[in-house]
């Protein structure tokens, strides 16, 4: 193997993955947004009906 692959710290390796960076992009914002969600649809009132 190669001695300056193996000596990249793991943020580098991190930074450098074009499609993990992709993928945690999408990710998680979608899953932040939909747990903001849910926890706004739980904690809204009953809707009062005349």
């Amino acid at each position: 193997m190669n001695d300056e692959t193996e000596k990249k710290p793991a943020l580098q390796r991190l930074m450098d993955n074009t499609w993990l960076l992709l993928a945690l992009g999408v990710i998680v914002p979608f899953l932040s947004y939909t747990v903001w969600g849910w926890i706004e649809l739980s904690l809204l009132k009953p809707a009062l009906l005349p």
